[in-house]
């Protein structure tokens, strides 16, 4: 069977290295790292989310700006809030909650937050330090895979590694680590012919499409690591994009969902919010 990466206690070693950080940043130099959250409207998944990057801040140690508007705020507001954390010394990272309400530009809100206070790692300068090889805040999913791969031995060079889904949040961004990190990548999407004989290639194999367990037996190479980036609502209650029963005992080492991937994201939120702080203060780690 294969080994099953714990993302819930990799996360808890990323809060303490961050709360490490943190105590540094403020022993150093008296500055409190601070995230701010825009959360408009009552998307209960979204609700739920920001409560749980709440407590990871106040675990670490890092202050939180709460902004919660109704779903019918305006664009100018909304940009009225962005602009009113990149003035504010004690914001170190920004994250507004993706989804927006429908008529909110959620390209334009993005593009607005300072690229220093980028706490999600998608500002569209970020993504292009990524593309160069340049340091920047990382989009945090994806950098959270390449920490668990980190944790568990997992090196991706000279390895073929497959990324289902092609999204400026996941797949984009993996591929780029991945393909820094010297392994040989493929991106496959709803128009990549013949998808699970292509995957059958993969010694790396991340799934991030959004459909439940839309991934089984037959898209797996006997020992294959496999990432399921999914997260789904279900009647069955959550459950990734990779069916973990079909696949448990092809693969070398999978993550579970729930307790994979997720707790990553958050966790790579608040060391991305505690290194723009440690960079804005001139503190080296």
């Amino acid at each position: 069977m294969a080994q099953i990466i714990d993302g819930l206690a990799v996360a808890a070693r990323v809060r303490q290295q961050t709360a490490e950080l943190v105590r540094k940043v403020k022993d150093e130099t008296g500055v409190v790292p601070g995230l701010a959250v825009v959360l408009v409207g009552e998307d209960p998944a979204s609700q739920s989310y920001v409560r749980m990057k709440e407590k990871d801040c106040a675990e670490v140690g890092i202050a939180s700006f709460d902004y919660r508007r109704p779903a019918d705020t305006s664009q100018e507001e909304l940009n009225a809030i962005i602009a009113e954390c990149n003035a504010n010394p004690a914001v170190h990272g920004i994250l507004v909650q993706f989804p927006l309400p429908g008529h909110l530009d959620e390209e334009a809100a993005l593009a607005l937050i300072s690229p220093e206070k980028d706490a999600d790692g998608l500002h569209p300068i970020n993504m292009g330090r990524l593309v160069r090889g340049l340091p920047a805040a990382r989009a945090c999913t994806p950098w959270g895979v390449m920490r668990l791969l980190d944790e568990y031995g997992i090196d991706p060079s000279g390895m073929n590694a497959v990324v289902i889904g092609r999204s400026s949040i996941v797949g984009k961004p993996q591929a780029l680590m991945l393909l820094e990190r010297n392994a040989t990548v493929t991106v496959c999407h709803s128009r990549t012919a013949n998808l699970p004989a292509v995957c059958r290639q993969a010694d790396i194999l991340v799934a991030a499409v959004g459909r439940p367990k839309m991934v089984g037996a037959d898209y797996i190479k006997p020992g294959a690591v496999v990432i399921d980036v999914g997260i789904n609502r279900t009647d069955e209650g959550l459950v990734g994009d990779v069916d973990f029963d079909a696949v448990e005992s092809i693969a070398s080492a999978i993550t579970p969902v729930p307790g994979g991937v997720g707790p990553m994201t958050r966790a790579m939120l608040v060391l991305n919010t505690a290194e723009a702080a440690a960079r804005a203060a001139g503190v080296t780690r």
